[in-house]
């Protein structure tokens, strides 16, 4: 199924290539702009504002919370009917501790809200809750993809292991310029899109 654009594109591939470009170019300014510390911490209007700001010129859905239900191999994400009382539940979270904000990372990522675009968005809410709360962030070029996709979805039950793998990639040199945009990269990677190099797009 191809997702309704904003760029008329109708061929999945062809719609992977543009999605990525762009939104990588999007993630990029949020740091080269420093858009990044302008976004609300720890709340579901920050994250939103972070979806809108990348996918933006791609979907019309950025930044609006999806009205189908979506699930990924054999997890489902929280029913629509149940996504508003949810997301008010996250937002209520506490976010000054590293555990706090893990757990909290692990409620929205249960929510899922967006129709597309989810894990990319909130890895940098993520990181903006360490960087403003403890003065760290992940380096998340250091994460071995399955590792981390797999402790994701066995966090729901059990989240331990995923703040374990978290914890040990923590780095206070929180305005670095090469862990932001590496990070970016790997993050694109985990959900499969590796086209392009960040700092190699213009």
């Amino acid at each position: 199924m191809i997702l309704k654009n904003k760029l008329g594109i109708e061929n999945s591939a062809e719609l992977r290539e543009a999605e990525e470009k762009i939104s990588k170019l999007r993630a990029k300014e949020i740091f080269e702009k420093n858009i990044y510390d302008t976004f609300e911490t720890g709340t579901f209007k920050g994250l939103s504002d972070i979806h809108r700001f990348i996918f933006g010129d791609i979907y019309d859905f950025a930044g609006k919370i999806r009205n189908v239900n979506i699930s990924k191999g054999s997890f489902r994400f929280a029913p629509v009917i149940y996504i508003q009382e949810a997301i008010k539940n996250v937002d209520k979270m506490p976010f000054s501790t590293f555990d706090e904000i893990i757990e909290k990372y692990v409620e929205m990522n249960i929510i899922h809200p967006f129709r597309e675009g989810n894990g990319r968005s909130m890895r940098i809410w993520l990181d903006i809750m360490l960087k403003n709360s403890i003065k760290r962030v992940v380096e998340w070029q250091k994460i071995n993809k399955e590792e981390y996709l797999s402790a994701m979805e066995r966090s729901p039950v059990k989240d331990i292991e995923i703040k374990h793998i978290i914890k040990n990639t923590l780095t206070d040199d929180i305005n670095n310029r090469e862990v932001y945009m590496k990070g970016v990269d790997m993050s694109y990677y985990y959900e499969g899109y590796d086209m392009f190099d960040i700092e190699k797009l213009k």
